[in-house]
């Protein structure tokens, strides 16, 4: 990533209460960035620790030319989260040492997964992005027979590298300390007939019932928010998912893209049951 890419990605980030000025860059106007400097550290941390930063993290540090004793936070994914402050910066080390932790957790007290049908092009970064940041706990990418992407073993192989890193960002970002489960991409029928605890809830125009009615009348659980491709799952496929005991509602009366409805169906399940 460019040294401006990296400045520019971490003034736009939330404040918590880590943060650090970053002074502008040689050349630019004089100016003080506030930034959230929360990184995903994923080994094994306590406090006291005197570590070296992953390379890319240590390289994020570099560019944006933070002193020793700054404040960064830190989170494994276990729960919880840690403040160090860097002690050294070598050409190329930067170490730092833990000095709290905080249990600190943002996680809906309900666990939704995500299963969405591939999309064209990148849209599928965006959308997971997006259901990280709105608390999705898994990720579930579905192979759909309307999908216009096809991809092999050696593909999804690496699109799954690919997200889990979006997953890591967008929970870096977003101020949680877990990471979101990424499963691997599986054909739609195949998933279906797993057994989970999770209700399907199956949007689709034919829908008789609205999401958001739906969720007003029952309690917060655990759900999975399964997503058709462009173009929508065949009767055939969605004939076959309420024959496994999912439930098929509707996003209201508007036609919504694939990349908006899932987003738009967390948004609301969050509103509801008074997640937002």
């Amino acid at each position: 990533m460019h040294q401006s890419q990296i400045r520019a990605q971490y003034k736009n980030q939330i404040i918590d209460h880590s943060t650090a000025i970053i002074p502008a860059a040689a050349g630019q106007h004089k100016e003080l960035i506030y930034v959230m400097l929360r990184f995903y550290f994923p080994t094994p941390l306590e406090i006291g620790q005197q570590l070296a930063l992953p390379e890319q993290v240590a390289h994020h540090v570099k560019v944006l030319r933070l002193p020793t004793g700054t404040p960064i936070t830190l989170f494994n994914g276990a729960g919880g989260e840690y403040t160090a402050t860097i002690s050294s910066i070598e050409k190329k080390r930067v170490s730092i040492e833990i000095k709290t932790f905080s249990p600190r957790e943002v996680e809906l007290p309900y666990t939704i997964t995500l299963a969405q049908a591939l999309p064209e092009s990148s849209k599928l970064d965006w959308i997971i992005e997006k259901a990280v940041e709105l608390g999705a706990a898994a990720i579930q990418p579905l192979a759909t027979q309307r999908c216009v992407v096809r991809l092999n073993s050696e593909r999804a192989e690496k699109k799954q590298i690919h997200w889990q890193a979006v997953i890591a960002a967008a929970a870096e970002q977003s101020g949680r300390n877990r990471i979101p489960h990424l499963a691997a991409l599986i054909p739609f029928n195949d998933w279906m007939r797993q057994q989970d605890l999770h209700k399907h809830i199956l949007l689709s125009t034919r829908g008789e019932q609205s999401l958001s009615n739906w969720a007003r009348r029952h309690p917060p659980q655990p759900l999975a928010l399964v997503i058709g491709p462009e173009g929508g799952f065949t009767e055939l496929e969605e004939n076959a998912a309420c024959a496994q005991g999912a439930l098929m509602l509707s996003m209201g009366p508007r036609i919504l893209r694939t990349e908006t409805a899932g987003l738009a169906a967390l948004v609301a399940i969050n509103a509801i049951w008074g997640e937002m």
